[in-house]
């Protein structure tokens, strides 16, 4: 991210007291004013992890607003071992539903929220409950079914399973710093290895705003969570316009089954990449990203123009 960070930071708590670090800063000096964007990133992200997705739209005139999700980031925790942890997923959406409440200020849109990965789950989860209403929405590589090699209904059993048979908060998995491991990520994550450095050195650097592994619970959650949201008779009476970003490639979440989600959104749009791009899509190699910053400039200017 170009300039420091510190001067944009400030927290906003949750109605239940939860604290959350936020980061907001205005469009690109010299630039037109587009609008304001909320951009929420996914499991295990924090904002600086993305600053230079979010410089590319504060350069395009968008003013961009970012919140750490709580137990992640800057944000307040949930374990004390570095466990990516929570009680409820759907709390994620509740928590993004009151946030944008007092971020929308009328006469300043378009407003528009992107979420990637969970981030994309839990904005389209608000969208679905009526918790937010902005102008349009993007979805990249969202999270609306893990993918799993035993299919949906046998890995939620199976994390179900582990939940039941010792504490819910131990680690799904250990993660190893490696270098086979580490290669491992990468692969699943971006096939741009500068970014993927980056992120390594970052996690080196402050490890304070980093995560592991989830929780057991946290599988589970993800699988029942994302199962109901697909199943929500609420996608099909969603208004609002939505564009869905997926990497058919993707390792980490079921590309597929977020396509037939988008399929059942009235306005719903998606753009498919193929074996050349893994689950960050924006922290791509460039032709990708560069494809997808395209795509999603090209959705915005017919379905958020200014007004």
């Amino acid at each position: 991210m170009t300039g420091p960070l510190t001067p944009f930071l400030s927290y906003w708590t949750a109605p239940d007291g939860w604290v959350h670090r936020r980061y907001d800063r205005p469009h690109e000096a010299g630039t037109a004013r587009r609008g304001r964007l909320l951009f929420q990133t996914g499991r295990a992200d924090m904002i600086e992890k993305y600053g230079d997705a979010i410089d590319h739209f504060r350069a395009q005139g968008w003013g961009v607003t970012a919140f750490d999700w709580r137990g992640q980031g800057g944000s307040g925790r949930l374990t004390g071992d570095g466990t990516g942890h929570i009680d409820r997923l759907d709390r994620l959406g509740e928590d993004l539903a009151a946030f944008y409440a007092g971020w929308v200020r009328p006469g300043e849109g378009p407003h528009v929220v992107l979420g990637h990965s969970m981030g994309g789950f839990a904005t389209l989860s608000a969208l679905a409950k009526g918790g937010i209403a902005p102008d349009a929405v993007v979805l990249v590589a969202p999270m609306l079914a893990l993918r799993s090699p035993v299919g949906q209904w046998a890995g939620a059993r199976f994390a179900r399973w582990q939940v039941g048979r010792g504490d819910p908060l131990r680690p799904a998995w250990r993660r190893l710093e490696t270098p086979a491991a580490a290669n491992a990520r990468q692969k699943r994550l971006t096939h741009d290895l500068t970014r993927f450095a980056d992120q390594q050195a970052f996690r080196q650097a402050q490890p304070e705003l980093c995560l592991g592994s989830p929780s057991w619970h946290w599988v589970a959650e993800a699988f029942r969570a994302t199962a109901a949201l697909r199943d929500d008779p609420a996608l099909a009476r969603i208004a609002t316009p939505v564009l869905m970003l997926v990497a058919l490639a993707d390792r980490l979440v079921d590309a597929r089954a977020a396509a037939r989600v988008a399929q059942r959104l009235p306005q719903g749009e998606l753009v498919a990449f193929g074996r050349g791009c893994a689950h960050e899509i924006l922290r791509e190699a460039d032709p990708v990203r560069a494809n997808a910053f395209a795509a999603i400039a090209a959705f915005l200017d017919r379905r958020a123009p200014v007004t």
